[in-house]
């Protein structure tokens, strides 16, 4: 037999068999799915938007940062390494670190940020100094420690950012150990007038004495007119390390007079002390600030926390040994739902500091000391 008459091995090919009206018939069904899909999501998207969380651009508006050429925040000016105004307007320290990270967040880069020094006994209200006159700021960073008593104030906190204690500090010639304020027993001691520390103070037997500014305080420790001064180790740590060098040659400048040299006391089982930032009664702009430390908190690409440490607090640790100067891990902060498209989780991240130098590929190990304290002395 031929090879062209040998029958074919995988048959005939199967004749197309769907007639004009079945074909038909399946594309209205296809239309129809897709018409009533359409209508389902249309019917949806309004539902989820109604009632699912607001958008971060949302949060924004409410917040009123749409839009908003400039974002005054009120600071400490006499805290080295917290907060310290140099000439020409430079203020650099810790605070103003978290202050320049919370304000990237609401999308503002580093000259639309302006800084007024706020006292202590003016945070709960947000009024700052502006020349002679008083300014309601947008936010208070101001090592301002978070407690019920604020909050009848009027204070509305965020997440805390940061945790230390609070310890005593005395000049390096004091005679005796100071492991307790009950060592303080009898001797005058400066803190801040709004501190609860001025009733610890006096529970222990000391004389408490009250200053609007914590560098008056150490003033008077200079001039010998009051022998310790107590309230958060981060604030005094500043003091202590003085004008001592950190590896890159970095310094606080001496500003106070008689300067002599300081010896900072950890007194033990030390209240906690919890900083957080007074937002004001706008809900929006505390869910805003509060996303921004989650963020921080969890994204481990994102190292800003850290650099804020590292370059402000935790070169200070060995000029004030014994005494932890602050908890080398950020705080956990409240998680807020936003509303996000799955593409925007991918494309759209949290921004970064607009302005700002570029974040450092690794993160810094976050591990640290634990506060030790049952409840906060308000500083």
């Amino acid at each position: 037999m031929s090879q062209a008459s040998e029958p074919n091995p995988a048959g005939p090919a199967p004749a197309d068999t769907t007639s004009p009206r079945t074909a038909r018939s399946r594309q209205i069904r296809l239309v129809g799915l897709t018409v009533a899909l359409a209508v389902l999501v249309a019917a949806l998207v309004p539902i989820v938007l109604a009632a699912g969380p607001p958008t971060r651009d949302e949060l924004l508006e409410q917040a009123g940062m749409k839009g908003k050429q400039q974002l005054v925040i009120g600071v400490k000016d006499d805290q080295p390494g917290i907060s310290q105004r140099f000439g020409n307007n430079v203020w650099k320290g810790f605070d103003v670190d978290i202050a320049y990270m919370i304000a990237g967040f609401l999308g503002f880069d580093h000259s639309q940020v302006r800084f007024l020094p706020i006292e202590s006994e003016d945070r709960a209200r947000r009024q700052a100094r502006d020349n002679d006159g008083f300014v309601t700021v947008d936010l208070v960073i101001a090592s301002y420690s978070i407690n019920d008593k604020r909050v009848d104030e009027g204070a509305v906190f965020s997440s805390s950012y940061l945790h230390t204690e609070q310890s005593v500090v005395t000049l390096k010639s004091f005679k005796g150990q100071v492991s307790s304020l009950e060592d303080l027993s009898g001797r005058t001691v400066c803190s801040l007038t709004t501190s609860t520390s001025i009733q610890r103070l006096g529970e222990a037997g000391a004389k408490p004495t009250g200053r609007n500014r914590i560098s008056e305080c150490i003033q008077m420790l200079y001039d010998g007119t009051v022998e310790a001064v107590t309230t958060d180790a981060a604030i005094l740590a500043g003091f202590v390390t003085g004008d001592r060098p950190d590896d890159s040659g970095q310094r606080f400048p001496v500003t106070l007079r008689n300067v002599k040299p300081l010896q900072h006391w950890d007194i033990g089982s030390s209240p906690q002390e919890r900083w957080g930032i007074n937002t004001g009664p706008n809900k929006a702009l505390r869910d805003l600030v509060d996303l921004a430390l989650y963020v921080s908190a969890n994204d481990e690409e994102d190292s800003t926390w850290e650099d804020a440490y590292n370059t402000n607090l935790r070169w200070q640790q060995g000029y004030n040994l014994p005494q932890p100067v602050a908890e080398q891990q950020q705080p956990e902060a409240r998680k807020v739902e936003v509303r996000q498209w799955p593409w925007e989780r991918i494309a759209l991240p949290a921004p970064a500091h607009p302005g700002s130098p570029a974040t450092p590929p690794t993160r810094a190990v976050r591990v640290g000391w634990r506060g030790r304290g049952r409840r906060s002395s308000g500083c």
